[in-house]
C-alpha cells in the first residue's frame, strides 16, 4: 500500500493525502495546530457566514484568525448570495487563506432554511453561480464540500461536482451522506467513486473515517485523491500520522495510550487558554476535552466535573489529577 507523497490543488501542494474536515465548534486555530503538528495534510477552519464576514463581526473574525500558522490553511464560508459570497472570499483571502472552501453540505436547519449549506444541492443554477462568482473573484484554488445529496430521490452530488469544474472550482470533497441522515446510517462510497468518474478535478472523500484502515478502504473503493477525516480526530490528533504511515507502508502505528491522550488533552487546553484567553478556554474546551477522555475508566464523571469547573487552573489540576491516575504503577 501506498500514498502519493503530495496532492496538488491547483498550484497548491499538500504534503500528503489525509486532511481535516471543516468542524463548526471544533477546528479552531488550537485543534487546527496540532492536527498539523501530528502530520495532517491540510486543514479548514469552521464554517463562516459570508454575512458575518461582510458585516465586520469581530467574533467571527477570530474565526478565520490565521495568525500563527506557518503553513497553508482553507477557510470554509458559506452564503447564498453570488456576489456577496464573492466579497467574503476576497476578505478571507486578504486574512491568509490559501484556499476557500464553499459549504453546499451542511445539513443544519438554521443554515438550510436561509437557502445555504445543503439546500443548494437543491438549487444548483444558484449553487453554479456562487462558484463561478467566488472562483473569479480571488487568486486562490476554490473548492466545494457537498454530501450526496438532499434525500434518497435527490442524490445530485454527480451533477453538482461538474458544474463546480465546470465554473472554476479546483476540487471538490463528497461526504457520502443526504443531508435528510444527517450523520445517521452509513456514507455511500458508491456515490464518491461516480464523482470522481465524472470529474478531471481532485476529488477529496469525506465520511466514516475513524481508522487508518478506513481510510485506506476508502481511497482504494473510490479512487479519491484524499481523504477528509471529521469526527474521527475529536480528541484523536494522532489518527492523521497514524493514517499517513499506514498509507505510505501498510503498517498500523499503535494507538495512544490513556496517559499520552490525556497529556495531548492538557496541551490543547494550555495552548486554548493561551490563543483565547482562560474565560474563552473553559468553556469552549469541554467539548473537546470530552472527546479525549472518551472510552477511559469513569469517563462520564471526569466529564461531568471538568464541566463543572469556573477556571482554568481547576480544569488543569483535574487534568494532572487523572493524568496521574492513569501514569501511575
Amino acid at each position: 500500500m501506498s500514498a502519493t507523497a503530495e496532492v496538488r490543488i491547483e498550484d497548491l501542494a499538500l504534503p500528503n493525502p489525509v486532511f481535516l474536515a471543516p468542524m463548526a465548534g471544533f477546528t479552531d486555530k488550537p485543534f487546527r495546530m496540532l492536527a498539523h503538528e501530528c502530520g495532517c495534510g491540510f486543514t479548514y477552519t469552521e464554517m463562516v457566514s459570508s454575512e458575518a464576514i461582510l458585516y465586520g463581526n469581530q467574533k467571527t473574525a477570530s474565526l478565520f484568525d490565521l495568525s500563527g500558522e506557518e503553513y497553508p490553511v482553507g477557510v470554509q464560508i458559506f452564503g447564498s448570495d453570488p456576489e456577496r459570497m464573492a466579497r467574503a472570499a476576497r476578505v478571507v483571502v486578504e486574512r491568509g487563506a490559501a484556499l476557500v472552501d464553499i459549504n453546499m453540505g451542511c445539513p443544519t436547519p438554521k443554515i438550510v432554511k436561509n437557502g445555504e449549506g445543503s439546500a443548494l444541492m437543491r438549487d444548483l443554477p444558484r449553487a453554479a453561480a456562487i462558484i463561478r462568482a467566488v472562483s473569479e473573484a480571488v487568486p486562490v484554488p476554490v473548492t466545494v464540500k457537498m454530501r450526496k445529496g438532499w434525500a434518497a430521490g435527490e442524490m445530485t452530488a454527480v451533477e453538482l461536482a461538474v458544474l463546480a469544474e465546470e465554473n472554476g472550482a479546483a476540487a471538490v470533497a463528497v461526504h457520502g451522506r443526504t443531508r435528510d441522515q444527517f450523520y445517521s446510517g452509513k456514507a455511500d462510497r458508491g456515490i464518491i467513486r461516480l464523482v470522481k468518474k465524472a470529474v478531471r478535478i481532485p476529488v477529496i472523500a469525506n465520511g466514516d473515517v475513524f481508522t487508518p484502515q478506513d481510510a485506506g478502504s476508502m481511497m482504494e473503493e473510490t479512487g479519491c485523491d484524499a481523504v477528509m477525516i471529521g469526527r474521527g480526530a475529536l480528541g484523536n490528533p494522532w489518527i492523521f500520522r497514524r493514517t499517513v504511515h499506514y498509507l505510505r507502508t501498510g503498517e498500523l502505528l499503535p494507538e495512544p495510550t490513556a496517559a499520552e491522550r490525556l497529556r495531548m488533552a492538557r496541551r490543547h487546553f494550555d495552548l486554548a487558554v493561551r490563543l483565547k484567553g482562560s474565560g474563552v478556554a473553559v468553556l469552549q474546551m469541554r467539548k473537546q476535552l470530552a472527546c479525549y477522555l472518551k472510552g477511559l475508566p469513569g469517563a462520564a464523571k471526569k466529564r461531568d466535573r471538568i464541566n463543572g469547573c469556573k477556571t482554568a487552573e481547576e480544569v488543569q489540576s483535574l487534568l494532572d489529577e487523572y493524568l496521574w491516575e492513569f501514569s501511575s504503577p
